[in-house]
């Protein structure tokens, strides 16, 4: 069993990672570009302090080429018998491609979802895992020192194989972009109707407890309003990392119907416009067909 890891990316994530498995008795070797959060000079040290008889290596980079450059680096570093643990959210489709590229050299690869944001250190990660059931479960004790208290099940799945981790992790965060998008357009709603709901924070947050939309988003959408009561610090731009877009593709793929992902997702498109063409051209129309009132550009 596996007590010892190398841990590459030691940003807000990985750098809670590092803490919360020392914290649960693992041993842990973090490699970051900046020196003064890393605790060796290079993946190559990185691999020689770990336990030769099977070295373990999680990697928590952004996706794409971030995450490609370090995985050929550690393609060329392990050998027969180690792991290569992906973290961070790349797609499920390239998990199989490097996997398939390891396994020639021997060595294992996990794809591992992992939700908790920077509340993680505290509350412990979700965590989805695909790959072999021998691979998981050698790494087993590193996965229990990271989830959640309580029953496993309910922080930890081995979803399937080399990528069902981050495929289980794809569908979580578009479900995610339509509980967020839900809460947002009640808050809106509710602040609209100022003559009427004179108290947006503690309607919310009487929705906390008992009712059947209370969930942990709720709770930090109360935390938000109670910072800002009117998010006047915030811009309303709003970024979206890929599984979203991933999410909707593959209902398109597989003709599964995802009207409320869809729409989180293109609400978070219209969030970047500082004008709509879209609209401009539905005001046009209306103009020109029923000569409805419309607003000169300022």
């Amino acid at each position: 069993m596996v007590t010892h890891i190398g841990l590459v990316g030691l940003g807000k994530m990985g750098n809670n990672m590092r803490s919360r498995l020392r914290n649960g008795g693992i041993d842990v070797t973090g490699f970051d570009p900046r020196p003064e959060v890393s605790d060796v000079a290079t993946l190559s040290d990185l691999a020689a302090a770990l336990p030769p008889e099977k070295r373990v290596v999680w990697v928590m980079v952004p996706a794409g080429e971030p995450t490609r450059g370090v995985l050929d680096q550690l393609a060329e570093i392990l050998s027969d018998g180690d792991i290569v643990i992906e973290g961070g959210n790349s797609h499920y489709v390239e998990d199989q491609e490097r996997a398939a590229e390891l396994a020639e050299k021997g060595i294992g690869y996990l794809d591992v979802g992992v939700s908790g944001g920077v509340w993680g250190l505290e509350n412990g990660y979700g965590l989805m895992a695909g790959g072999t059931a021998a691979d998981v479960e050698a790494v087993m004790p590193v996965f229990d020192a990271l989830r959640p208290e309580g029953p496993r099940e309910e922080g930890f799945v081995h979803a399937g194989g080399v990528g069902a981790g981050h495929y289980a992790k794809m569908v979580h965060n578009g479900i995610e972009y339509g509980l967020m998008q839900a809460y947002a357009e009640g808050y809106e709603l509710l602040a609209a109707k100022s003559d009427v709901i004179t108290d947006v924070h503690g309607t919310m947050r009487a929705w906390s407890r008992g009712t059947v939309v209370r969930s942990w988003l709720l709770d930090l959408m109360v935390k938000a309003l109670e910072q800002d009561p009117e998010l006047a610090l915030l811009d309303d731009w709003v970024d979206d990392s890929g599984e979203g877009r991933w999410t909707v593709d593959e209902g398109i793929d597989m003709a599964v119907p995802l009207p409320v992902i869809s729409a989180a997702l293109f609400a978070r498109f219209a969030s970047r416009q500082e004008q709509s063409p879209a609209m401009k051209a539905v005001a046009a129309l209306r103009q020109q067909f029923g000569g409805h009132a419309v607003k000169s550009a300022e």
